[in-house]
């Protein structure tokens, strides 16, 4: 798949709610073994295995997107040149963020969490989020889903045992505050996650949607790719059928993973992006 790893750029893999970097373990020891760099960053606050997080989540309690953005832009900003940038859920969100700052020599966002100005919101995404979104008071909270919840949310189109599995290697609570600011961005003029749409000097995105992803149904990953249609950036859209929001994870991953690295180092290497 790739001519000369040596000279492509790092790969920077950003998990999102709910999960840790581990939800990445299938796609780090992919692109290590072609020769490529990968890093795959935790969230400030979700460092450490998951079984420690579950005893004691604490550490992620309020923690709130922009302080998450501001970790990878440190991260990224570090490397010796641009990274591609490939981001699951919120973590698709943070990539969007990370281009729009100019950052990156191209983006991937795999379902991603919808940015302010996205308008759709399915019924099953109200469903997936509802747990946490129908108190106020779970702002400041660190919340996690019912081994149900996530069978629905996350892996609807895994057997129940298959589901469980993946709950129980991945699974961790997540910060309320961030699933927060991500849902009322709409009624925020200054939402965090509020976009400059037209920015013509970002780096190329590619969307990548589940068919059958219940947390983030295509329609919201063609509405967020679609308010990009007035900028001259490269904006591409790939969907998946019958693929849960956990495709990162599920049987098949290694289409995806491919998939995503073809377009990314193509248009990275095509573009020759300049240091940021």
């Amino acid at each position: 798949m790739i001519n000369d790893a040596h000279d492509a750029p790092a790969v920077v893999l950003i998990h999102g709610l709910w999960v840790t970097p581990r939800s990445w373990e299938h796609w780090v020891a992919h692109y290590t073994a072609q020769g490529l760099q990968v890093l795959a960053p935790a969230w400030p606050g979700v460092e450490g295995e998951v079984e420690d997080l579950r005893l004691d989540p604490s550490p992620m309690a309020g923690i709130g997107l922009e302080e998450v953005v501001n970790h990878y832009e440190a991260i990224v900003r570090n490397l010796d040149r641009p990274a591609l940038l490939i981001g699951h859920s919120f973590g698709g969100a943070v990539v969007q963020l990370l281009l729009d700052r100019g950052l990156g020599a191209a983006g991937v966002a795999i379902d991603s969490a919808p940015v302010k100005g996205v308008l759709p919101l399915p019924l099953s995404t109200l469903r997936s989020t509802w747990p946490v979104l129908r108190s106020p008071a779970n702002k400041g909270k660190a919340m996690g889903l019912s081994p149900r919840q996530f069978h629905y949310a996350f892996a609807n189109t895994l057997s129940e045992e298959e589901s469980l599995a993946a709950y129980d290697r991945y699974h961790v609570p997540g910060s309320a505050r961030v699933l927060f600011q991500g849902a009322f961005a709409n009624f925020n003029p200054r939402a965090v996650t509020r976009i400059d749409f037209r920015n013509d000097r970002r780096a190329p995105l590619l969307f990548i949607a589940g068919g059958a992803d219940h947390i983030v149904p295509p329609q919201v990953n063609r509405a967020n790719a679609r308010l990009y249609r007035k900028s001259a950036a490269l904006t591409d859209y790939q969907e998946f059928a019958g693929r849960s929001h956990l495709t990162i994870g599920q049987d098949g991953w290694q289409e995806v993973a491919d998939y995503a690295m073809d377009w990314a180092l193509n248009r990275a290497l095509l573009l020759k992006t300049p240091l940021t």
